[in-house]
């Protein structure tokens, strides 16, 4: 099998611009293996690749899709932990929306035990960047006060889960009080329904949040520096709402604030590598206990990518969003 069938990116636009094509079988490189691909993840960042506000590295596959599920078909020269046959879940550099698709070794966990394959395709675009952001570059340590904005997203299920499992005190922001009970249903101590409450006022009354993850931008970064305690740290990992605003310094000075920030995609693959060993070590233990887990909202079939990515784009949406491929 030479051709395989993929979804492209016939321009920059909305759902509609994702069409079905067919594309040459990748081959395996140094260090790389070949997935067949069961289910692929639909990420917010393939949204904004179509929308033409997201470019792919230079060596990426220009088809959008960064996480999969599947069986591996080929192992590259210098591959040792994994064989054909293996079933993994795998950090994709793209390519995703396919049925092959080549990535470093180094990137695929195994599929957890009990675990399907369309719930191992949510994992490691999600839990790479929850587990870098709010443990590694964010440093949330146990009896901490952490909120993390959009709890129903991905992101959001996924960093209540894993905050609450080592120790934290979580609050939540979401846009109805059903998605409130969703993220209290989790393990969040306290939803912020953000259209009737101010999370600035419920975190302040708490003492401050020590760390906020975030991803809306925009309005949000001045409330989120009112809403640290001292020696609060601000993580943000996306701007849905823009990331320009005007801000005074002087408080980040005066109550030692710490405001940093990070994409997955753009990072080496050695520091890819390395968060996919911390997770295999200390996060796929609970999964496979079933401690943690995605939440699932939709599935869609690989010909409906368009579909997939107009449900990602409205606020409707709980947990993750798949493609059938295989």
């Amino acid at each position: 099998m030479t051709m395989m069938k993929a979804i492209e990116i016939t321009k920059p636009g909305g759902p509609e611009v994702l069409k079905p094509c067919e594309r040459p079988v990748p081959q395996a490189e140094q260090g790389d293996v070949v997935i067949k691909v069961a289910y692929a993840g639909v990420n917010r960042p393939d949204a904004l690749q179509r929308a033409g506000n997201y470019a792919p590295p230079p060596t990426a596959s220009d088809l959008p899709g960064l996480e999969c599920s599947g069986v591996i078909s080929e192992v590259g020269p210098g591959v040792s932990q994994w064989k054909v046959g293996d079933e993994v879940c795998a950090l994709l550099p793209g390519g995703g929306y396919a049925e092959y698709v080549r990535t470093p070794a180094a990137h695929c966990l195994p599929v957890p035990k009990g675990m399907g394959m369309k719930e191992a395709a949510c994992l490691p675009e999600t839990y790479f960047t929850v587990w870098t952001n709010v443990f590694m570059r964010g440093g949330l340590q146990a009896g901490e006060r952490f909120l993390v904005h959009g709890g129903t997203s991905g992101i959001g299920t996924t960093a209540i889960q894993l905050a609450r499992h080592f120790g934290a005190r979580v609050f939540a922001s979401a846009g109805s009080d059903d998605k409130c009970k969703v993220c209290t249903d989790l393990g969040a101590e306290r939803a912020i329904n953000y259209k009737s409450e101010d999370f600035v006022e419920v975190l302040r009354g708490e003492g401050g949040a020590d760390l906020i993850l975030d991803m809306v931008g925009g309005s949000y970064i001045p409330r989120n520096v009112e809403a640290l305690a001292n020696d609060g740290r601000l993580v943000q990992i996306a701007f849905l709402t823009g990331p320009k605003v005007e801000l005074n310094f002087a408080q980040v000075m005066v109550r030692r604030l710490t405001i940093t920030g990070s994409t997955l995609r753009p990072q080496s693959d050695l520091a890819k590598a390395q968060i996919a060993e911390e997770l295999r070590e200390k996060v796929w233990p609970l999964l496979d206990a079933g401690t943690v887990g995605p939440v699932m909202d939709s599935e869609f079939p690989f010909d409906d990518a368009a579909g997939a990515h107009a449900r990602l784009e409205t606020p409707e949406h709980v947990g993750k969003i798949v493609l059938k491929v295989g």
